[in-house]
């Protein structure tokens, strides 16, 4: 509908882990049943999954699966003792605190976790990419941190893929055809200078722009606030050039969207809607094209359509809705 390409799904974090994985069934037979607010959780089978990669290609959508480590994997530890460093499995986590798991980057059964993961994952899914994560890896020490990044990379191209990482892990050498997506705003942009200077291609996602799971405004009754609010017009007014990346190398730019304190597929849409066809736009038109004075019309005009998908769309008042 609006010229997106690509469907990054997050499979995994502290919360619980999202996809089926033949050798390692604990992981959703336990650690796929909890999620924030203690709800039952869920995963997709391979063939569940297999049906989103098989529809998102018949739209020319490439899928780009991420298992995040060696952060945000309290679902994995608690699913396998044999993961953590004392053999003791924590339980299962529903809060919404970051950088307090990590695997072990010492431990040769984690770096089995890792392989079998990424070669059922490739196996899953035709796209030339597999994101490791690498982000909010607070209790993981730097020294581990690299040993971990740089294997794990190796993993993923032995597999016949290029890895994906958030921003951090550009500290760390990536191999050839890496692609680092950033997205700290809160931090300023250490990050994403680290990867510029890496050599890496880039994703720009900066989150006080881009991050449709932040609030429209403060009387917004859904979404979070630590990069916004975000509204309908500055979703719009950024410009990927101006980030410091050299042209050859911006990849593209994304619109997460982290579903931890949404309930239903209709709050998805209430925050992706109106704001995800203007950062569509950025990735793909000229910045001289834009005008926030006549994107906020075009917009307008395409509440019919939604209305007639049966879309739940938040009615912003910056947007002169017919």
């Amino acid at each position: 509908l609006y010229k997106i390409n690509v469907l990054h799904l997050h499979l995994s974090d502290d919360q619980g882990w999202r996809i089926a994985i033949g050798r390692w069934p604990r992981l959703t037979a336990v650690g796929g049943s909890s999620e924030v607010g203690g709800g039952p959780g869920g995963h997709y089978t391979p063939e569940e999954y297999g049906r989103i990669v098989a529809h998102a290609a018949s739209r020319q959508v490439t899928v780009v699966p991420e298992i995040d480590m060696p952060g945000h994997v309290n679902a994995a530890l608690a699913s396998y003792p044999a993961l953590n460093r004392d053999g003791t499995a924590p339980p299962r986590y529903t809060g919404i605190d970051v950088g307090f798991s990590s695997l072990c980057a010492n431990m040769p059964i984690t770096y089995r976790f890792v392989e079998d993961v990424v070669r059922e994952l490739a196996a899953m899914t035709p796209g030339p990419y597999i994101h490791i994560g690498g982000d909010e890896a607070g209790s993981t020490p730097p020294a581990d941190y690299r040993t971990f990044i740089e294997r794990a990379g190796r993993i993923v191209v032995e597999h016949g893929r290029f890895p994906v990482v958030w921003a951090e892990a550009t500290a760390v050498p990536l191999p050839p055809g890496a692609v680092a997506e950033y997205w700290d705003t809160a931090v300023g942009r250490d990050s994403l200078d680290q990867a510029v200077r890496a050599g890496v291609r880039v994703v720009l996602a900066p989150a006080n722009r881009c991050y449709l799971d932040q609030k429209y405004d403060s009387g917004t009754p859904l979404g979070l606030t630590w990069a916004g609010p975000t509204s309908v017009e500055s979703a719009y007014e950024w410009d990927p050039a101006g980030y410091g990346v050299p042209d050859d190398r911006v990849e593209g730019v994304e619109a997460p969207l982290f579903s931890e304190t949404l309930a239903t597929m209709g709050d998805i849409e209430q925050m992706a809607f109106p704001r995800l066809p203007g950062i569509a736009e950025i990735g793909w038109s000229p910045w001289a094209a834009h005008d926030w004075s006549s994107y906020r019309r075009r917009l307008a005009a395409q509440a019919p359509r939604w209305e007639a998908m049966g879309l739940n769309f938040h009615r912003s008042p910056e947007v002169p809705w017919p």
